[in-house]
């Protein structure tokens, strides 16, 4: 007979830059039950998102595709395809109960009366971080839309999920005027740790898939009045860079500063942001030591592989600019860090992707997929550090007319930008903080011609073909400054 399969708990957060964390070198920002997580597994120091936009990645998690293959969209709107495996209904299919706790994000929302879309998820517990304010109107009284909100409702905090009134991507920060108990990370932890009791009570003999997801540490940057306090802003450090360096970068980001209000920020402010924006990742990595509790007291912490990591980054500051949507090292470089049955602890140089998750897990559990994803299996690597990896990550982010892509090998990074069109080289080894372009170098364009071979041939191995013009790469009809005789529709970001 079969040995029960091990148990998986997958606990991402939202908009976590890997440097913010104290086992990948932070030596400010608290996260003591992160820390002990990665001392006892493996860490990955060379963790990147697929796409640094939130539902693209989270689609990437999901179905261990790209998003131009598992959504056909490379920014934030669209659903996963029927054709696509999906984590829940793979796992479902070899006996395991699963469940979603927090934030989704790619989950669309049905009219009401009819069920939500939950990609095989048996129960879920959602917040989308107050996204569907349309749902909270008292004229249409809709339920069970939001799973934190009408728990508000019933706490008697109803309408204060947002009351400090800050946007999703403001970055001028408030405390959360909630209990901590009702703070939504708090409340995330506490639907995981009921789903977790539940599980071992009701079906002891059957294994589960929890997918833990936090909303946090993305923007607004409102953690409670407790964590506030342990942050002096004149002691964090100053951003890297300054906005005089992204001329010769991806135009997004420029724009990125007028267009959310960012010019105004002085030195000062960006150092308050950062301070809230630590304060949130400690209240969350309390969060996680609750979790980590509560798989010892049910018994079942010896028999769970837990992996954490985040969507993607955020560029907090640096060079002016905040949030995603670019491949500097803030927004694409994600924490990843894998824990339990089948990993041998320590440090992984390897690269290592979200959309690695499902075949990995797949793999360390004997719940093989039996269909070719474009995601790798690391568990070789986790099993053995000195296991050979990929040699080159591939990252997307966008649609036409503002695709961009990014190429690394731990070492060197190209990234592309259709818009403009702008190449960026760095020398990671040499400047970590990727403060020097050498694609805009007066030897730039010899240094970068084998890496854009390089981009052009991945891009072609994984069918991102939009990206492509014949032999070449797309350019785009924008300017730097985002002009051209484009239909309105075709012209934006969307942001979330």
């Amino acid at each position: 007979m079969m040995a029960r399969r091990p148990n998986v708990l997958l606990i991402t957060a939202d908009q976590l830059r890997a440097d913010a964390l104290g086992c990948y070198g932070n030596h400010l920002c608290r996260t003591p039950n992160l820390d002990a997580m990665a001392a006892g597994g493996a860490l990955f120091a060379n963790g990147f998102t697929p796409n640094p936009i939130c539902v693209p990645a989270r689609a990437s998690i999901t179905t261990g595709n790209y998003p131009h293959v598992c959504t056909g969209i490379k920014n934030n709107g669209g659903r996963i395809r029927d054709d696509q495996p999906k984590l829940p209904e793979h796992f479902g299919a070899y006996g395991y109960r699963s469940y979603a706790c927090g934030k989704l994000h790619y989950v669309p929302y049905a009219p009401p009366g009819e069920p939500r879309l939950l990609h095989g998820f048996d129960e879920c517990d959602l917040t989308e971080s107050g996204r569907y304010v349309w749902a909270l109107d008292p004229r249409h009284a809709h339920r069970g839309l939001e799973d934190y909100i009408d728990d508000l409702v019933d706490a008697g905090w109803g309408g204060y999920s947002r009351a400090h009134g800050a946007g999703n991507n403001d970055v001028r920060p408030c405390p959360c005027p909630l209990p901590d108990e009702l703070h939504v990370d708090h409340w995330v932890a506490d639907r995981t740790i009921a789903r977790l009791r539940e599980h071992t009570a009701s079906h002891p003999d059957s294994p589960f898939l929890i997918w833990c997801s936090f909303p946090k540490p993305h923007s607004p940057y409102d953690p409670p009045y407790d964590y506030v306090r342990l942050y002096d802003p004149r002691e964090i450090p100053p951003p890297a860079g300054t906005e005089s360096l992204l001329t010769d970068r991806n135009p997004v980001m420029e724009r990125t500063r007028y267009t959310h209000g960012l010019d105004s920020l002085s030195p000062a402010a960006l150092r308050v942001i950062k301070a809230y924006y630590y304060a949130l990742i400690t209240h969350q990595d309390a969060q996680v030591g609750r979790v980590m509790e509560a798989l010892v007291e049910t018994g079942v912490a010896e028999d769970t592989i837990i992996v954490y990591t985040a969507d993607h980054g955020d560029l907090m500051g640096d060079f002016g600019t905040f949030f995603k949507c670019s491949f500097l090292e803030g927004a694409v470089r994600v924490p990843f860090i894998v824990a339990g049955p089948g990993v041998r602890p320590g440090r992984r140089e390897q690269l290592a992707g979200l959309q690695d998750i499902l075949p990995t897990l797949a793999e360390m559990t004997g719940a093989g997929l039996g269909r070719d994803v474009q995601g790798m299996d690391l568990s070789g690597v986790l099993a053995d550090p000195g296991a050979p990896g990929r040699e080159l990550f591939y990252a997307q982010c966008g649609d036409a007319p503002r695709q961009a892509a990014m190429v690394c090998d731990g070492r060197w990074k190209y990234c592309y930008a259709q818009e403009g069109p702008t190449e960026e080289l760095y020398d990671l080894a040499a400047d970590p903080t990727e403060l020097v372009n050498l694609a805009a170098g007066a030897d730039g364009a010899e240094r970068a011609g084998p890496w854009r071979r390089r981009l052009i041939d991945e891009a072609r191995r994984l069918g991102d073909t939009a990206l492509l013009d014949g032999d070449g790469l797309a350019r785009s009809p924008l300017d730097r400054s985002g002009h051209a005789d484009l239909p309105v529709s075709g012209m934006g970001w969307r942001w979330y």
